[in-house]
């Protein structure tokens, strides 16, 4: 079976692009409108894109079945694990009372909560954002601030913010590498020209998430620190990504940017302590000897080493720099696993052991041997998904010539970042006397609190795989493209829109990174300039889209606050989504030869 995508089916494209919408319409009403739990939002959009899929669009019904059940295999093993895995290990360092030093530690360096969201959310979720994206860095830095006395709904929406300039190089340059792949450009000008957009808004982010929080005269008065905070992610940003590679940019900008936050809070201090108004209310902890209930629903059995000043706010006691070390064992030790798992030679030599279907027989290519039939060669890896597999093709004006669509589900359950994630969990809990049985019993608990999480994060990726293969997500793009000289800044948020229907800065740029370079071409525009901006603008996208909502809730203990949230944020990111439009429009017509050509660092 062979059908190829209409992206017209009623002969004005307003009322086709009307239609498109409708299952965006129904997950975010209910996600927001009736504050119906996500995962049932999630099956009640993938439900309605379906159904306009078949009954508009004329996607055949088992197309549009394989392309649901596609997505959530792929959420489950890409997405859902490292989440749920990112999470295990923080259940493992609160059980072993080291989260509670960790918290200390931060505390310790500076107790003003505008320079602890800089640090946790921003610095700390950008190192998290490099080596494991896909939502981690919300549930990981959003657990650590409560930690640190934040209240829920504020962890989770002011890390929601913070996770937007990181993204384009998350869980090691996975988008920059997809949107090379897509589009057919050097990725080396693909992740230079980001890296030559996304530098200005590391400086901002910063800014705006203290602003966010606090009057413009408290968020000047720590200004110095955001200056050093921004501008140090941002250098380390620019020159990673124009000069070294599109792998370890995000983690090397957040580890230097920590370094620098760190030794510059050494010698200077705010002249005023800010804290939430409810951290004065907040009650005296208890003695050593008592255990402590974690928020999140977890135990910590470690020591309490706080002490109580007169008007009630807990000054943090220092520690040992072995003991605070120790502390953060368990997220360098994830960090060393993220890395080591996305070494091209190790991830091969894994998938060529334990992926099925890794190894494809190619068809004779007229070697030497007359006899031979075919040969071995790593990839494309994976089986076919039955029934989808090259069934879909994608027509003009989306792509130059009709286009087959693959449909390879690749196994990688060993290769996989969530198996990495889930192995440095296991090896920081063995290293701090958690037993065996120990750390079965905290993932059976973890487990159980993620269940509704995992759920919701597969049936949105349903619902994004249907979106791509039914070819509604490119009914939306086309309309884009309708914008003429503005299309600079509408096809930046092309890019947003990707992210907020899919979740991922890397699907987003496999949906429209084709596009963007055909819209490119055919309105004189630089297409190397149009593909990064898919991935630049997408970033702003990420704080409002179902996956990271969801995820951000289930990590701060706040299911059903989905649509307060989404409500919080939705202004902060299309606000940002039109200052990246703005940049990309000054690189389209003002400043056009910062757009680089013909670089090579990337092989």
């Amino acid at each position: 079976m062979h059908w190829t995508q209409v992206y017209d089916p009623f002969g004005r494209w307003w009322l086709s692009t009307l239609v498109a919408t409708l299952p965006i319409l129904v997950l975010f009403g209910l996600l927001v409108g009736l504050k119906v739990k996500p995962h049932w939002c999630a099956a009640a959009g993938a439900l309605t894109a379906a159904a306009v899929a078949i009954g508009f669009f004329s996607m055949p019904p088992i197309l549009a079945a394989a392309s649901f059940g596609y997505g959530v295999a792929f959420g489950l093993l890409k997405i859902a694990w490292i989440v749920l895995a990112a999470v295990y290990l923080y259940d493992i360092s609160v059980e072993t009372g080291q989260f509670e030093i960790m918290k200390e530690s931060v505390a310790g360096i500076t107790p003003d909560r505008r320079l602890q969201v800089l640090l946790v959310a921003f610095c700390f979720g950008a190192f998290i954002e490099g080596a494991a994206g896909f939502g981690a860095p919300v549930a990981i830095a959003g657990a650590l601030m409560i930690g640190l006395g934040f209240r829920p709904f504020h962890a989770a929406a002011l890390n929601l913010i913070a996770n937007t300039a990181p993204v384009a190089w998350g869980a090691i340059g996975t988008p920059v590498h997809t949107l090379a792949a897509v589009c057919g450009l050097p990725e080396s000008d693909l992740s230079a020209t980001i890296g030559r957009i996304l530098p200005i808004t590391a400086v901002i982010v910063p800014f705006w998430l203290v602003r966010t929080m606090v009057s413009w005269k408290e968020t000047l008065e720590v200004f110095p620190a955001i200056l050093v905070v921004g501008s140090s992610f941002a250098m380390v940003q620019f020159f990673w990504s124009n000069y070294v590679d599109s792998s370890l940019v995000d983690i090397m900008g957040g580890a230097v940017s920590i370094v620098a936050t760190v030794a510059f809070l050494r010698f200077w201090k705010p002249r005023k302590i800010w804290r939430f108004d409810y951290d004065e209310k907040a009650a005296p902890l208890p003695p050593p000897s008592e255990e402590i209930a974690d928020q999140l629903g977890g135990q910590w059995t470690a020591s309490n080493f706080g002490e109580v000043k007169a008007d009630g706010y807990v000054q943090a006691r220092s520690y040992p720099p072995g003991k605070i070390l120790k502390a953060w064992m368990p997220f360098a030790i994830l960090s060393l696993f993220v890395l080591v798992w996305g070494l091209p030679p190790v991830k091969l030599a894994m998938n060529q052991a334990t992926t099925p279907a890794f190894k494809v027989i190619l068809p004779d290519t007229g070697g030497p041997d007359p006899g031979q039939t075919g040969k071995l060669r790593p990839g494309p890896p994976g089986w076919d998904v039955p029934y989808l597999h090259n069934a879909v093709y994608r027509a003009a004006p989306v792509v130059a010539k009709p286009t087959a669509e693959a449909a390879r589900y690749d196994f990688n359950w060993l290769s996989a970042t969530g198996t990495g994630c889930f192995f440095s969990a296991i090896v920081s809990g063995l290293l701090l006397g958690l037993t065996p049985v120990q750390l079965a019993k905290i993932f059976w608990r973890t487990l159980r609190r993620m269940r509704l999480a995992v759920i919701a994060i597969s049936f949105m990726l349903g619902l994004g795989f249907v979106t791509r293969y039914s070819g509604l997500d490119a009914v939306l793009g086309l309309a884009f493209t309708r914008t003429g000289w503005a299309y600079p800044f509408f096809g930046t948020f092309l890019g947003w829109l990707g992210v907020a229907l899919t979740g991922s800065d890397t699907s987003s740029n496999t949906l429209f990174g084709s596009l963007q370079r055909i819209t490119s071409q055919q309105l004189g525009i630089d297409p190397v300039l149009m593909c990064a901006a898919n991935s630049a603008g997408g970033v702003m996208g990420k704080m409002v889209d179902a996956q990271s909502i969801t995820i951000a809730t289930a990590a701060t203990e706040q299911v059903g606050n989905e649509g307060v949230i989404f409500r919080f944020v939705v202004w902060h990111s299309v606000a940002l989504g039109a200052i990246v439009g703005v940049i990309v429009m000054l690189y389209a017509y003002v400043f056009p030869h910062v757009v680089p050509h013909g670089l090579t660092f990337v092989k």
